[in-house]
């Protein structure tokens, strides 16, 4: 029998207090999806028969090992915007055997100020032939377009969207960039957003956040410190989040271009690194009262954690419970839960996105 979201959602709630119960938590605060048109990502491969083809995906099977093709003519968890392109996409597709042929796969990447990117996947060598009539598409549908195959990679117009985000009274753009990571619900993204600002208040001195992607999170929680000093490792995310800075007008963050571990060597002396040298970045000059975190699923590394454990406020968000599970184990030693969160960014799946604010005792 296939649950409600309602009767999902509370099997989340549940297992997140059952998880976590050991730890005497208080209340936790629940944030909600919209049931529908919440996706604003979605991905198909195209499925060709001997006179049509369709959007797919697969099912696997209980063994394990087949997978069942399932037909997809609409997609209710997808922004309304993706299912209103998907069948006039199509039907181009079809009409123009130069972009249907050995099409292998639709990406749609939506957002909520209106704006659309879609990515054409080949398994064929895209010839010259391809740029005109795929500019008439783009133009045709007032769409960003992008064409892959195998070492070629055409864009018509701009490889990337931009995404207004409404936090706390305050308008946000960012860059979201094909093929790069963003948060797939972004109704559920902005009230992440106002937690995460709203346990940033009452802090004092500068904000040190690690993992911090395109700045989804550093741009609004900005406004609550002096300073921020922010960091990522993949250059992409990087070039994202100074773009993001600079068209918002932020002037108190600094992006260093570091993983969580080389911080944690440049913070503790064990290092130099070339790289905080040429954008003059100086950790010393930072009074780090606030850690913001938001690691990948595999969680937090021993020595940050260890690093962690000196700051006075952690605000941890979390995309995997069972990782958290284990870095609460350590950082407990030292803090305090204060606020405690569940975020449904995945509706109709088994992920959870938690929020936790720490206090040091």
């Amino acid at each position: 029998m296939t649950l409600s979201y309602q009767q999902q959602l509370k099997a989340k709630i549940d297992r997140i207090h059952q998880q976590f119960s050991e730890f005497h938590l208080p209340a936790l605060e629940v944030f909600d999806s919209p049931e529908q048109h919440f996706r604003m990502r979605a991905e198909f491969r195209i499925w060709h028969t001997e006179d049509d083809m369709f959007y797919a995906m697969f099912e696997r099977q209980p063994d394990g090992q087949q997978k069942t093709v399932i037909r997809i003519d609409e997609f209710p968890i997808a922004d309304q915007q993706i299912n209103r392109l998907m069948p006039v996409l199509l039907s181009a597709l079809k009409a123009d055997p130069i972009l249907g042929k050995r099409l292998f796969e639709v990406h749609f990447l939506a957002t909520l100020k209106g704006e659309m990117l879609v990515s054409l996947i080949y398994h064929r060598r895209l010839e010259p032939d391809w740029t005109p009539a795929a500019q008439q598409l783009a133009q045709q549908l007032n769409i960003q377009l992008i064409g892959r195959s195998r070492g070629q990679k055409f864009v018509l117009g701009n490889e990337f969207v931009i995404e207004e985000l409404q936090v706390s009274g305050h308008r946000f753009q960012y860059k979201q960039i094909e093929s790069s990571f963003t948060q797939p619900n972004a109704q559920v993204c902005q009230k992440m957003l106002e937690w995460a600002c709203a346990a940033a208040e009452g802090s004092s001195g500068d904000l040190l956040e690690l993992y911090c992607g395109n700045g989804n999170f550093t741009l609004p929680l900005s406004l609550k410190f002096n300073r921020v000093l922010a960091t990522e490792l993949a250059k992409s995310s990087v070039y994202a989040a100074q773009w993001n800075i600079e068209q918002n007008q932020i002037s108190n963050i600094q992006v260093a271009r570091l993983s969580a571990e080389e911080f944690t060597q440049a913070y503790q002396g064990e290092r130099e690194f070339r790289r905080l040298q040429e954008a003059k970045i100086d950790i010393r000059d930072y009074t780090f009262d606030t850690v913001f975190v938001d690691p990948p699923r595999a969680g937090i590394d021993d020595d940050t954690l260890k690093l962690l454990q000196g700051f006075q406020r952690i605000i941890y968000i979390s995309c995997n419970p069972d990782t958290l599970y284990d870095n609460l184990k350590v950082l407990l030693q030292t803090h305090s839960i204060q606020k405690f969160a569940l975020f449904d960014q995945f509706p109709y799946t088994h992920h959870v996105e938690t929020g936790i604010l720490l206090e040091k005792i």
